[in-house]
Protein backbone atom coordinates (compact mmCIF):
# COMPACT_ATOMS: atom_id res chain seq x y z
CA UNK A 1 0.00 0.00 0.00
CA UNK A 2 1.29 3.44 -0.94
CA UNK A 3 1.09 6.11 1.72
CA UNK A 4 -1.01 9.19 1.14
CA UNK A 5 2.10 11.40 1.45
CA UNK A 6 3.88 9.55 -1.39
CA UNK A 7 0.81 9.83 -3.62
CA UNK A 8 0.56 13.52 -2.83
CA UNK A 9 4.24 14.06 -3.70
CA UNK A 10 3.85 12.12 -6.94
CA UNK A 11 0.78 14.13 -7.89
CA UNK A 12 2.54 17.43 -7.21
CA UNK A 13 5.49 16.42 -9.41
CA UNK A 14 3.14 15.42 -12.24
CA UNK A 15 1.25 18.71 -11.89
CA UNK A 16 4.50 20.67 -12.01
CA UNK A 17 5.51 18.87 -15.21
CA UNK A 18 2.07 19.45 -16.69
CA UNK A 19 2.16 23.16 -15.84
CA UNK A 20 5.64 23.48 -17.37
CA UNK A 21 4.55 21.74 -20.56
CA UNK A 22 1.33 23.75 -20.69
CA UNK A 23 3.24 27.02 -20.74
CA UNK A 24 5.38 26.09 -23.73
CA UNK A 25 3.78 23.24 -25.63
CA UNK A 26 1.30 23.34 -28.47
CA UNK A 27 -0.43 20.33 -29.95
CA UNK A 28 1.35 19.21 -33.14
CA UNK A 29 -1.91 18.41 -34.95
CA UNK A 30 -3.25 21.86 -34.15
CA UNK A 31 -0.06 23.47 -35.42
CA UNK A 32 -0.42 21.61 -38.72
CA UNK A 33 -3.94 23.02 -39.18
CA UNK A 34 -3.30 26.66 -38.23
CA UNK A 35 -2.48 29.38 -40.76
CA UNK A 36 -1.97 33.11 -40.42
CA UNK A 37 -5.39 34.76 -40.31
CA UNK A 38 -4.18 37.64 -42.51
CA UNK A 39 -2.13 35.90 -45.21
CA UNK A 40 -3.44 32.32 -44.89
CA UNK A 41 0.25 31.37 -45.01
CA UNK A 42 2.10 28.84 -42.84
CA UNK A 43 3.15 29.43 -39.25
CA UNK A 44 6.38 28.40 -37.53
CA UNK A 45 6.33 27.63 -33.80
CA UNK A 46 9.04 29.30 -31.71
CA UNK A 47 8.98 27.30 -28.48
CA UNK A 48 11.50 29.55 -26.74
CA UNK A 49 9.30 32.63 -27.13
CA UNK A 50 6.02 30.67 -27.14
CA UNK A 51 4.91 32.31 -30.39
CA UNK A 52 3.62 31.31 -33.79
CA UNK A 53 5.55 33.19 -36.46
CA UNK A 54 4.05 34.30 -39.76
CA UNK A 55 6.99 35.17 -41.98
CA UNK A 56 4.69 36.51 -44.71
CA UNK A 57 2.88 38.93 -42.39
CA UNK A 58 5.93 39.66 -40.21
CA UNK A 59 3.86 38.89 -37.12
CA UNK A 60 4.34 36.71 -34.03
CA UNK A 61 1.13 35.39 -32.48
CA UNK A 62 1.43 34.55 -28.76
CA UNK A 63 0.72 31.09 -27.37
CA UNK A 64 -0.67 31.27 -23.83
CA UNK A 65 -1.17 28.11 -21.78
CA UNK A 66 -0.87 26.09 -24.98
CA UNK A 67 -3.59 28.11 -26.72
CA UNK A 68 -2.63 30.13 -29.80
CA UNK A 69 -4.02 33.66 -29.75
CA UNK A 70 -4.67 34.23 -33.45
CA UNK A 71 -5.82 37.84 -33.26
CA UNK A 72 -3.77 40.31 -35.30
CA UNK A 73 -4.34 42.89 -32.56
CA UNK A 74 -2.54 40.57 -30.09
CA UNK A 75 0.36 39.80 -32.44
CA UNK A 76 3.81 41.31 -32.14
CA UNK A 77 5.32 42.90 -35.25
CA UNK A 78 8.59 41.31 -36.34
CA UNK A 79 11.26 43.50 -37.89
CA UNK A 80 13.95 41.72 -39.89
Amino acid sequence: MISREVCSDQFQEECALTDEKRDTAIDRKLLDLLVCPLTKGPLVYDQGKSELISKLAHLAYPVRDGIPIMLPSEARTITD
